[in-house]
């Protein structure tokens, strides 16, 4: 199998995971300035079998798009684009840097680590694919 990729894409970082061949097990990889997104998913794609790739779509607590939506559909499209043979997913990303946060805390993450930007956005990357993942898993039973 290949890997399944989540993207928490955000206006100066984004947050990157990665599953593994399986499909099994949600890691964080990366978190990027959001210019060198592109450049880094075409290296990574090369080195490691990706089929599918989930960007976080933000909503509102109404179901509308947040005023992200604005920056992250042009992304979505280019990737599309970019990837050709991947199937990418927009997905509702609601609630996932406040669990992130959560996790955090509940890990025993310190409270200076817990205030680095980059470690939210990669979090929130790992929780949007385990959602994503376990949404899969529950069509297909």
């Amino acid at each position: 199998m290949a890997r399944i990729l989540a993207i928490d894409y955000g206006r100066k970082r984004t947050g990157i995971a990665v599953s593994d061949p399986s499909q099994i097990i949600a890691t964080g990889l990366d978190t990027l300035a959001t210019g060198a997104v592109m450049e880094f998913l075409r290296t990574y794609m090369i080195k490691e079998k990706v089929d599918t790739i989930v960007i976080g779509e933000a909503k509102q607590m109404d179901a509308s798009d947040s005023e992200s939506m604005e920056f992250i559909r042009p992304f979505y499209e280019k990737v599309v684009k970019a990837f050709p043979g991947c199937n990418v997913h927009l997905y509702d990303e609601r609630f996932t840097s406040k669990m992130a946060f959560r996790a955090m805390i509940d890990g025993g993450l310190k409270k200076k680590d817990r205030q680095n930007k980059a470690t939210v956005d990669k979090v929130s990357a790992v929780l949007l694919l385990q959602s994503f993942m376990e949404f899969q898993k529950n069509r297909t039973t």
